[in-house]
């Protein structure tokens, strides 16, 4: 049975979530392998409105078990709020369904702090960072003085690491704070660990070997499908660096953030909106600071569903899209919100830049370049018609049609999947991954 990867193509917010969770009706697992709840993937399902930040979108079907891979940072108190939500809405009656792995690491109280005064104290040359811990936590990971799930679950080892890191954690709040002319937090040992050693008790029925569990999944020939979040530009190696995440966000992360052989995932389909927003700070090539932006972010409701910042939006990119196709091997890509460009005479799509008098194809691996991008757009019809009640290509109208061709010509790679709104019903699967093999 194939395994699918599911990755953003720009920068986050393409609509993840959404695909993610129409796919889960052939999959048996669904597996989160990167990032911490600085993602918010909604899902809308006959009307009703589920925002999710730590726990796969796969939840919402009856029977799918769903993992939370080694490589997101996870803050505890987050994810005990969405598993109490979904299990009073009787989503998750059963703990079963939900994995997390024991190796996955925790964000603590110092994390979130150190976040928030970091920002400050950069003032203008601010990343942007949703102030929730992310980044820190990965750095203790890196420094391999991180605290894990597995930790929260033994008393001692947990009292040593968190009386030892928060010492040096202070050193570093306190001297930020004096920069940025502030006081710093009182953190107190004991209070953290009595709430880390509750919450661990609370996560136990959870905790196990992810690798282990999905290694025997995939023995028995369960169908898994690999949820990605942010997306491909903020990539930490590989996006516009430094206005990037704290993880690596494209395909080859399924493998290292779940404990999954590389060669068990055989397909990789891309999201991508009709059109490109972006969160925070860093270059964007094609954003519109004119009224046509304006009605992007109206029309596409283009508000984070983590922090609620409004997004800047823009013509699509298929030169980051060419890339994001192939930093991830792409099979196949999903065009999420076309609806959203109706109603315009002319639509614009970047086929290339020039960058200091030179033209240019191919995304500049350097992002103050990219700063100074101009975009090289192609004109193409637009449409009038509303498309929320289209359900078949065939009931497009010729221009959308065309639109969706041109983007597969353009970035070389089939066009599988078209959302045409925010309910799952809205959307067109026209090659199912887990079926053809794309």
């Amino acid at each position: 049975m194939p395994n699918v990867v599911v990755v953003g193509t720009q920068w986050g917010d393409e609509g993840k979530g959404k695909i993610v969770d129409l796919l889960t009706r052939d999959a048996q697992v669904v597996v989160r392998f990167q990032g911490g709840n600085n993602a918010g993937h909604t899902l809308v399902v006959d009307g009703q409105k589920t925002v999710l930040h730590l726990i796969p979108s796969g939840i919402l079907h009856p029977g799918t078990v769903c993992v939370i891979g080694n490589g997101v940072v996870l803050d505890p108190v987050v994810l005990l709020k969405e598993i109490d939500g979904l299990r009073e809405r009787g989503l998750l009656e059963d703990a079963q369904r939900l994995r997390i792995s024991l190796d996955a690491h925790v964000i603590l109280p110092w994390h979130r702090e150190l976040d928030l005064l970091r920002e400050r104290a950069l003032g203008g040359a601010a990343i942007g960072t949703t102030g929730r811990g992310i980044g820190p936590c990965y750095e203790d990971k890196v420094a391999r003085r991180g605290i894990r799930v597995r930790d929260l679950l033994e008393p001692v080892r947990l009292e040593q690491k968190i009386r030892q890191r928060l010492t040096l954690a202070m050193s570093e709040l306190k001297g930020l704070a004096a920069a940025v002319g502030g006081e710093a937090p009182e953190l107190d040992a004991d209070a953290i660990l009595a709430a880390q050693r509750e919450l661990g008790e609370r996560l136990r029925p959870y905790a196990e070997d992810a690798s282990l569990y999905l290694a025997r999944r995939q023995k028995e020939g369960a169908r898994i499908l690999f949820e990605g979040a942010q997306g491909t530009l903020l990539d930490v190696d590989h996006g516009t660096y430094p206005f990037v995440t704290s993880s690596n966000t494209t395909a080859g992360a399924a493998a290292t953030g779940s404990g999954v052989g590389p060669t068990t995932l055989e397909e990789v389909l891309g999201i991508t909106k009709a059109y490109t927003t972006r969160v925070g700070s860093g270059p964007f090539p094609t954003e519109l600071h004119d009224e046509v932006g304006e009605r992007l972010r109206r029309n596409g409701a283009e508000f984070g569903a983590t922090t609620g910042r409004p997004r800047r939006c823009g013509w699509l990119d298929v030169v980051a899209l060419r890339f994001a196709a192939r930093v991830n091997g792409l099979t196949g890509l999903a065009l999420t919100k076309l609806d959203v460009l109706s109603g315009m005479d002319t639509l614009r799509i970047c086929v290339g830049y020039r960058i200091d008098g030179e033209e240019v194809d191919e995304l500049p691996g350097d992002g103050e370049i990219l700063e100074r991008a101009v975009p090289i757009y192609e004109d193409v019809a637009g449409w009038k018609e509303g498309l929320e009640e289209v359900r078949s290509m065939d009931q497009l109208p010729q221009a959308a049609r065309d639109y969706v061709a041109r983007v597969e010509e353009l970035v070389r790679v089939p066009v599988t999947c078209v959302s045409v709104g925010a309910d799952r019903g809205q959307t067109m699967l026209l090659r199912n991954p887990f079926d053809t093999g794309m």
